[in-house]
Formats: structure tokens, sequence, C-alpha cells
């Protein structure tokens, strides 16, 4: 079974089996780069799949399109967790994109580098996928008719989403084809259980290890926050986070508002009281089973 047919199969499994499956055409998976990513190095041979969907050894970063019949104008560049070490595809971006698309979203998942694999650019690799992610998604990779790019991201996933929000430098690459010199502006962003701020006054995190280490210089971590970008020109935000989440501390969305409404960009915080971290989609009977619903009536009230 090669990498595309697999990915179908976890999106069959993610969706509720066979019967979900004609719901919503194939998934479509395209090359990020049209060559060597910027930077060079990485990893060799295929990407590792665990048995719970969690990639690793991300040789080809991709982004793997769902496209539902009659899109609503809106896509959304969709971005796991895994701490960057890999890639929790199985049980957040690939559930979160077929809902996306069975409510007329086109959806794109991106599966980015992981800054300890070997690339040259360390840290900014994930990033720059990003970037590029967004760049192919304004110049028409999902089709025709798209007037809104967001955001969705989990965990480490919601990091890297909220710095490709903002003015982050650090994803900056030079041009590759015409689709760089569309825009990369995000038009809103959502960002569930998530890691933001890397500050070192806060509980430490895989994220924080990987892209700054275990005891960060605050102009480092500082670079390296979310936070730090916001300004007037951030988009509208959803944040979602449990008061109980053993992983990201549970000032981490918090924080993120407060820095929304200091710089006047609309924000929605739900924080639920109980969850932990991972919940994707949502815990059925739990707190968490309900954030979605209330990021369908949130993003319904956004402007087109």
């Amino acid at each position: 079974m090669n990498r595309r047919e697999l990915l179908a199969l976890l999106t069959l499994l993610a969706g509720g089996g066979a019967a979900a499956a004609g719901e919503l055409p194939a998934p479509r998976v395209l090359p990020l780069w049209p060559e060597v990513p910027p930077g060079g190095g990485g990893p060799q041979g295929t990407t590792d799949i665990d048995r719970r969907g969690a990639l690793s050894n991300i040789s080809r970063p991709t982004l793997t399109l769902f496209l539902p019949e009659r899109p609503a104008g809106t896509v959304v560049l969709v971005a796991s967790g895994g701490g960057y070490r890999r890639i929790e595809d199985g049980k957040e971006a690939l559930p979160a994109a077929r809902w996306l698309a069975a409510r007329g979203f086109a959806a794109a998942v991106l599966d980015y580098r992981l800054p300890g694999e070997g690339w040259g650019a360390g840290p900014a690799a994930p990033l720059q996928d990003a970037r590029r992610a967004l760049h192919l998604l304004a110049s028409g990779v999902a089709g025709p008719g798209i007037r809104r790019v967001g955001v969705l991201g989990f965990s480490s996933g919601a990091h890297l989403m909220a710095l490709a929000a903002g003015a982050a430098p650090m994803g900056a690459y030079p041009a590759v084809d015409a689709a760089d010199t569309a825009s990369a502006r995000v038009d809103f962003a959502a960002l569930i259980y998530p890691v933001l701020t890397l500050s070192g006054t806060l509980h430490p995190t895989s994220a924080q290890r990987q892209l700054v280490g275990r005891h960060p210089l605050p102009d480092d971590a500082a670079a390296w926050s979310a936070e730090t970008y916001v300004d007037a020109r951030y988009p509208p935000t959803f944040l979602v986070q449990a008061a109980d989440d053993p992983v990201s501390d549970p000032r981490q969305a918090p924080l993120m508002a407060e820095a929304c409404r200091r710089a006047g960009v609309p924000v929605e915080l739900d924080m639920l009281a109980s969850g932990g971290h991972g919940f994707g989609l949502g815990r059925p009977g739990t707190p968490s089973a309900q954030w979605p619903d209330r990021f369908a009536a949130w993003l319904a009230s956004l402007p087109l």
C-alpha cells in the first residue's frame, strides 16, 4: 500500500467507514515544493505512519486536498500537532478535514517537515511549509471561487498555524515559482488546545524543546511565540482549551486571547471545564465534543 492509499484508508476510518466515504470525492495529494525544499537535507525513504495514523520521517512535505462537490468559497489549511516530533493526522487533521468538507468548506491537510529530521532550514522548515501552502491555496490549487483562506491547528500544529497567520519572519524563503507571488494572507484562525507561547514562564512543551531548546533565552522564546506577532492586522481568532490540559499550559489560550484583545482583533475563547489534551474533534459525552459546533457558528458569523 502506498502513502496515498494509506491516507485514503485513514480518511475512511476517520469518517466512519465505507458509507461515509461515498459522501465526498477522494482526497488529492500534492507535493508542496516542485523540487527540494528550501535548505535541502531531511530524511530519506517513505513516510512512517504508525497504527494511530501519526506521521514521521517526512521526506516529502505535502498538501492533501478535501474538496466538496459545491465549495462555499472558503478553504481551511489544517495542521495536526505532535510536538514537532510527529504529525497526528489520524486523530486530528484528517477527521477535521472531512468535517469541514462535509459542510461545504474546502480543506487542505498540511504534512510539514519536522525540525528534528535533519532539514537544512532547521526550526524554520515547518513554517516555510506553512507559508508555501498558503501561497498555493491563494494561487488556486483548491479550485476557482475561493474567496477566504483560514487556518485550523491542533496543539503544536496550532503554534505553526498561529505563526503563519502573523508576520513571523522565520518562514521566509526565495520564490520557487509563480505560486509564491500569490498572497499568503490568513482570513481567520482556529487554534485548538494550542501551544502558542514558548516562554519559559509556562510549562515546557515538546514544541519548545524542538524549536528553541529546553531553557531558551527570552529573546529566542519571544521570537518563536505566536502572540509576539499579534497586531491589528492579525485575523479573527477562535481558541479552545481545557482547564485541565496536562500538555499545553492552560494559560496558553487565554494569553493569546488577551493579545488579540489588546490589538483590537476579534477573538472567541472557549475554555472547557475538562477535556485534557489531544481530543481532536471532541470526545463524545464530554465538554470537548461541543467545540466543533461552536466553531461552525463562529465561522458563519464572519463576513465573506
